[in-house]
């Protein structure tokens, strides 16, 4: 489809799904997110549902303004997958040790490393540039300096919620490794202490909703969390490249007699700020729950744990700021799942998948999602498909 144009106070609204099928409490943070005096643009994606102060799967494009609710609180949140060598055929019958082994190489959770891990001890990882971003952690926000040590043992974590570790197949057979993580804690208290700024400046007073709160250009509240914000998105940018390292040593070691070899990864950001320029204007782009597609640019849109996922390549569509969708988005709230569904669905909905199967991941259940082939025909003017996975394990944050 196409997108749906709904009239907004300062900008028009256009969405890559129908209105109806949204919940009354995301349509009036879309319309409010509309009333601020700095937006230029809104574009909100098939995945979109309610989030705090603006919607997961929405593309808000802002002039000299950034509203770092609308980021969210785990900045820098994305994915990262890659093709190997091996195919189904080199895959046990039983997953249940490989899930063991990536459980044993990632901590989840709350879990951290005992020590930062050393870039230099991971074959092939490019080890420049570690020196100098840990180096810019100096200039942070005095609120967060000294989360320094424990920043550095999350660094290469999972984390909880929906993040997950997953081995997938394609259509071909081909395996593909893939993961969704953050910035950890680090990003969501840089995060909620740059909103708590914000909420206390003058000229947000008057907002239709105090979590829409912005800083504005030139000024240091807006450099200060500028400078954190970018911080953070590198932070999650490399913690997904440690896990990603971690996950290839163990595949290294468990399929060693098939030598597995892995092609150029696909990375996105999916909770960030770019800057970017449209019709003319120098824009501060936030993407909350969607994925930069320009043209040519490779993307990954994932279901749930039972479902599978996509990997995409974008289409460049202006219109939605050249973006798209960041996965399935849910349907209902983790609440919400958890009094519908019971283990007894959730083992149901997972057949065939290496997983967790217990109380403590029924508000992951994919029917807690949205039919991921539907959100996937809503963007065709946005993505076209690559390649189609389905996951045969799943570790669970």
């Amino acid at each position: 489809m196409s997108y749906v144009e709904m009239p907004g106070a300062k900008v028009p609204i256009r969405m890559w799904t129908d209105p109806a099928t949204v919940e009354e409490g995301a349509l009036q943070q879309l319309r409010n997110v509309a009333t601020l005096p700095w937006i230029k643009g809104l574009a909100v994606m098939p995945d979109v549902h309610y989030g705090k102060g603006a919607t997961v799967g929405s593309v808000i494009a802002m002039r000299g303004a950034v509203c770092p609710a609308a980021v969210g609180v785990d900045i820098g949140c994305g994915m990262s997958a890659v093709k190997t060598s091996l195919t189904a055929n080199d895959l046990p019958g039983d997953l249940s040790r490989l899930r063991s082994k990536i459980e044993q190489a990632i901590p989840v959770g709350r879990g951290m490393h005992d020590s930062p891990l050393e870039p230099g001890r991971f074959h092939g990882l490019a080890t420049g540039g570690w020196d100098d971003f840990w180096g810019r952690f100096d200039g942070a926000a005095d609120a967060v300096k000294f989360r320094h040590e424990r920043a550095g043992k999350q660094m290469g974590t999972l984390g909880g919620g929906n993040h997950f570790v997953e081995v997938c197949t394609d259509t071909t057979g081909s395996v593909w490794l893939m993961l969704h993580s953050g910035s950890r804690n680090i990003g969501k208290e840089l995060a909620e202490h740059h909103i708590g700024v914000a909420q206390k400046l003058p000229h947000n007073q008057g907002l239709v909703d105090r979590d829409l709160a912005v800083f504005v250009a030139d000024t240091p509240q807006m450099a200060a969390y500028r400078n954190d914000l970018f911080w953070a998105q590198e932070y999650a940018k490399y913690n997904r490249t440690l896990m990603m390292a971690l996950l290839k040593d163990v595949v290294r070691k468990e399929f060693k007699k098939a030598k597995p070899a892995f092609e150029q990864e696909i990375s996105a950001h999916h909770n960030y700020v770019a800057e970017e320029r449209y019709d003319g204007m120098d824009l501060l782009v936030t993407r909350k729950g969607a994925i930069r597609a320009g043209s040519g640019d490779f993307g990954i849109i994932p279901g749930s744990m039972g479902t599978g996922s996509y990997i995409v390549k974008g289409l460049g569509n202006a219109k939605s700021f050249n973006s798209a969708s960041h996965g399935a988005g849910r349907r209902m709230s983790r609440n919400a799942a958890k009094r519908r569904f019971s283990t007894k669905d959730l083992e149901e909905q997972t057949r065939g998948v290496e997983c967790r199967k217990d109380s403590g991941v029924v508000d992951e259940i994919p029917g807690a999602y949205k039919p991921i082939d539907q959100v996937i025909d809503q963007q065709r003017d946005l993505v076209e498909v690559v390649a189609k996975l389905k996951q045969v394990v799943c570790v669970k944050g």
